[in-house]
């Protein structure tokens, strides 16, 4: 682990402090021992933004996995959800990391912080914030990771996205497509990954337009769903039941072939709140803190084995459930990093 956690925020900046408003971008560089970010930990002044990138750059590539497919390092970009507050994004960042560096993931887990008020009456207000954030991580984040990979920067990059973190992304493609410079360059994204994806469902659809930007530019998403998250069935019922969420009852039918679903219904059962880590309502945010949960999330983010055949799954009749598995017992001596 580094002694630092990196971020990218959007909240503005008000009597010194990070509030729950949109704000320009800004890259900061967090000591371990705080808990909650402050203007204090910008990395600012000229060329702050280019020396934060580097690093990153530099933590990732300097520990290249040998069970992954990218060619030198892997940076994994945590997008949360709505109500949540300063504090516990970043104990999430950080649990995160800490999961994926336990299950053998030797990535770099960076935030992206979009402000979202710690009160669940201001959720529609969030979703507003969320889609003009969206422009933002294009602006500031999408175009910096695509102007890297033509100056040949081979780092490579992933998504996580959680609640309404999943429509940020989704809505972050989406504004990608609409910007002539990106529309005409050649960057990518590896693994996509969404929990408790406060999305709808049939937004997956091989006819649906919204997504389609998503999967002209990423190499798989994955989506893990619990029929028991109760969050998701708060947000169903503010869209009249309509709407079905992705992260609820997962994919459609006729997902797109880039897309996978993971079923976690049966697993979630075995679990035990008072025995487990968790930041917010155990059944929508209990996957991070959850080393099932990391296990898979790090060989999907590896990307060697087949994701019909990563051992943390199970197929159940036409669906794949997620089981307590341990990787594959040789994993190490396949060689995989020779490959490249």
């Amino acid at each position: 682990m580094t002694v630092f956690d990196y971020q990218i925020t959007a909240r503005r900046i008000q009597q010194n402090a990070f509030d729950a408003e949109p704000g320009p971008i800004r890259y900061l560089k967090i000591p371990a021992n705080v808990t909650i970010p402050t203007p204090s930990h910008q990395v600012a002044g000229k060329g702050g933004v280019r020396r934060w990138l580097k690093e990153v750059q530099d933590l990732a590539d300097g520990d290249c996995n040998p069970n992954s497919i990218s060619p030198t390092g892997d940076v994994l970009i945590f997008i949360h959800g709505y109500n949540n507050d300063l504090e516990i994004v970043l104990k999430r960042q950080r649990q995160l990391a800490r999961d994926l560096n336990a299950e053998g993931w030797r990535g770099v887990v960076i935030g992206f912080d979009w402000p979202s008020d710690n009160n669940t009456l201001n959720y529609l207000e969030d979703r507003w914030d969320a889609a003009e954030v969206a422009i933002s991580l294009v602006s500031k984040g999408v175009k910096l990771l695509a102007r890297g990979q033509q100056d040949g920067c081979e780092t490579n990059i992933h998504l996580i996205g959680h609640s309404t973190g999943a429509y940020v992304i989704m809505e972050a493609f989406a504004q990608a497509e609409k910007d002539g410079e990106l529309f005409k360059s050649s960057w990518r994204v590896g693994q996509v990954a969404f929990v408790g994806a406060d999305v709808s469902s049939a937004g997956f659809s091989r006819d649906d337009d919204w997504s389609t930007p998503m999967f002209r530019r990423i190499m798989r998403l994955t989506n893990y769903s619990n029929p028991f998250d109760s969050v998701l069935a708060v947000s169903n019922a503010k869209r009249l039941g309509i709407s079905p969420r992705a992260g609820r009852i997962g994919l459609p039918e006729d997902a797109k072939d880039k897309a996978v679903n993971v079923g976690c219904g049966a697993y979630f059962q075995t679990l035990d709140p008072a025995q487990s880590t968790y930041f917010g309502t155990f059944n929508h945010s209990w996957h991070i803190g959850d080393r099932v949960f990391a296990r898979d999330l790090a060989m999907t983010l590896e990307g060697a084995i087949d994701r019909h055949a990563i051992p943390t799954r199970k197929i159940d009749g036409r669906t794949l459930e997620l089981v307590d598995k341990p990787r594959p017992r040789h994993l190490d001596q396949w060689e995989i990093s020779d490959l490249q």
